[in-house]
């Protein structure tokens, strides 16, 4: 009866091994939406300009980001999607890949992103189309 408790204490340290990577970027992640909770970006000061919007008068795919980020956290998804509505979507799939994460670590499968360049062109199409829609005069509806 000694070998099976040692197996089973074997594969649970080395479950909790593989997954101590995801949980430690999970708990980075979560400080880092707890103080965009705690520290609202909508007041000036706590948080540096963007430089492109101060500068230039134009909105940056990431404009918006944390004031969206500060409204998830607050459970105002209607405020978060007007924010920075690509925010929001980069927040759910960064949740949906993350768990993907743990469940094959957990599994002890690989894990493997391989991200071909047309998805990666996809990508960064997709970016510099919002990027362009919310300067526009028709976009004013994506301004953060």
């Amino acid at each position: 009866m000694r070998g099976v408790n040692a197996d089973s204490q074997r594969v649970t340290s080395t479950t909790a091994r593989r997954l101590a990577v995801p949980a430690g970027i999970l708990a980075a992640v979560a400080g880092a939406f707890a103080y965009v909770g705690a520290v609202d970006p909508n007041e000036p000061g706590h948080y540096p300009a963007c430089p492109l919007l101060r500068y230039t008068g134009l909105y940056c795919p990431g404009c918006g980001g944390l004031r969206s980020a500060h409204a998830v956290v607050h459970g105002d998804f209607q405020a978060a999607l007007q924010d920075n509505a690509l925010a929001v979507l980069a927040y759910l799939g960064f949740a949906a890949l993350w768990t993907v994460w743990v469940v094959r670590v957990a599994r002890g499968r690989p894990v493997r992103v391989d991200l071909t360049s047309v998805q990666l062109w996809a990508a960064g199409a997709l970016l510099l189309v919002f990027t362009v829609v919310r300067n526009l005069p028709v976009g004013g509806w994506l301004h953060p």
